[in-house]
């Protein structure tokens, strides 16, 4: 295996000063995420979610953004999926979004609510056709299956169920969740492991922000 430790990066692109930073997070949030998305960056809106069930156990994977405002954050899964078993017991979780091109990454903490079933419904009918099939083909989420025929099957057999032109209901295990920030971390690579990073947390109605050690 090739030696990992002598593999590494000196971030040299940007500072980030208090001077620099917008009174709200959820504006500084936007900023940063517009500036990625006008870079082209592959899928910036993609976010690790961390959640733990009600031992403690920690879970991360991948899911993609798909708002962000003063109500929180939301992003879309199936409640029976790990990630969802989670929640139910534990609803609290975190964000982490990562930039690499742009040496930044930014952390969020929060309360986690699921959407009420009218929002959900509305952004289910915005996805494409195949996957909304594919949200009732997964189920149930992260259980195991036999084999990838089995999985393909079922997706064909959706298909057939739900032609073009008809509509594919939202099903009852699916939907949206919103995080409600309660801290939010935006990290600046530095040269030297020098870092700039900055945290804000709740005061009162607005924010109070600290900078922290590397």
């Amino acid at each position: 295996m090739t030696d990992l430790t002598d593999l590494r990066l000196s971030y040299t692109r940007a500072e980030l000063h208090r001077r620099d930073l917008n009174a709200d997070p959820l504006s500084q949030f936007q900023g940063w995420l517009q500036e990625a998305l006008a870079a082209d960056l592959p899928e910036p809106y993609a976010v690790s979610l961390a959640t733990a069930d009600e031992t403690g156990r920690p879970s991360v994977r991948t899911v993609l953004l798909r708002g962000a405002d003063a109500q929180g954050f939301t992003v879309y899964s199936n409640y029976q999926s790990h990630k969802g078993r989670d929640l139910a017991v534990n609803p609290q979780a975190e964000l982490l979004f990562y930039w690499p091109q742009q040496e930044r990454q930014v952390r969020i903490y929060g309360r986690v609510e699921r959407l009420d079933d009218a929002e959900s419904s509305a952004y289910f009918h915005k996805r494409p056709r195949e996957s909304q099939l594919a949200a009732h083909a997964s189920d149930p989420q992260s259980a195991p299956i036999a084999s990838r025929a089995e999985l393909d099957a079922k997706f064909a057999a959706l298909e057939a169920r739900f032609p073009e032109g008809v509509t594919i209901p939202r099903p009852d295990f699916w939907g949206g969740y919103r995080v409600r920030p309660g801290s939010y971390e935006f990290w600046q690579g530095r040269a030297n492991r020098m870092h700039d990073r900055f945290e804000y947390l709740r005061d009162g109605e607005g924010w109070r922000i600290t900078r922290l050690m590397p």
